[in-house]
């Protein structure tokens, strides 16, 4: 369903602030798969969801969606069948305009069969509502509030639901629920597994927290300086100190990032 092949991406050329971000990756990850994604801070993995979703073009290979060819195109065009959280609540929203205001906002850039400059009318609304009360959070109830006064866990929750509303081809969760405190982080957690087995969603998830990897999804993949080094496919009794044996056969040495290791103690 996604298909990457030979994507490199190098920053600053020649100079001495090159980085090599991306370095000749291939992927393919089938249609209703849910990935999630480990590495060192600096293994290209943000890099990654950048370059898929039109971020930047990269300087060598291709970007494959549903055998379409998006490698070129721009990134509102793929925010249409791409949909995307960031670590960082703030982000995905605008916080002056309401609830509703992003809802509609996001229902129209993603719904291919809808005029974006349409107006919201009673049906859509009615969507709304129902999608809000899934997350639990009585925000059904308080649609004309503007976004900028949710909490934390309340605006990433309902960042989550805009990307999901129309329901996208391919889902990127950039560490999501770090910026979250722990009950926030679960219920955020708790409510995307919910949304992406209800629509059978494409995902891939980077996390810093390894039982979360474990937990969370079908399949792992462990990246370092901009390679994929481990693609764990069968998780069944798989534990922390498996992936990372995984990480250091592949990678040719040990994981040494504190977050990761000091989010597993």
């Amino acid at each position: 369903m996604l298909k990457i092949e030979n994507l490199s991406k190098t920053f600053n050329p020649g100079t001495v602030n090159e980085k090599k971000a991306l370095d000749h990756v291939d992927l393919t990850v089938e249609d209703g798969e849910f990935v999630t994604i480990l590495g060192n801070n600096g293994a290209g993995k943000s890099t990654l969801f950048n370059a898929v979703s039109g971020s930047f073009l990269c300087d060598e290979g291709k970007i494959i969606l549903d055998d379409v060819n998006m490698t070129y195109w721009p990134e509102y065009r793929r925010a249409k069948v791409i949909g995307r959280l960031f670590q960082d609540p703030l982000k995905g929203t605008a916080p002056h305009m309401t609830i509703e205001e992003n809802l509609a906002l996001a229902f129209l850039r993603a719904n291919r069969h809808t005029n974006p400059f349409s107006h919201i009318k009673e049906k859509e609304r009615g969507q709304f509502r129902d999608a809000l009360k899934q997350l639990d959070m009585g925000l059904e109830d308080r649609m004309d509030v503007p976004v900028g006064t949710l909490s934390g866990g309340q605006r990433q929750a309902l960042t989550l639901l805009m990307a999901t509303i129309v329901p996208p081809r391919l889902l990127l969760l950039d560490e999501h629920t770090a910026a979250l405190d722990p009950g926030a982080a679960d219920k955020v957690m708790a409510l995307t597994k919910q949304i992406v087995a209800a629509h059978h969603t494409t995902c891939l998830m980077v996390t810093h927290n390894m039982h979360q990897a474990i937990d969370t999804g079908n399949r792992i993949l462990m990246m370092k300086d901009g390679h994929i080094v481990s693609d764990i496919r069968d998780k069944h009794g798989l534990t922390v100190e498996d992936l990372l044996a995984r990480f250091h056969e592949g990678a040719g040495e040990e994981l040494d990032n504190d977050r990761i290791l000091l989010s597993d103690k």
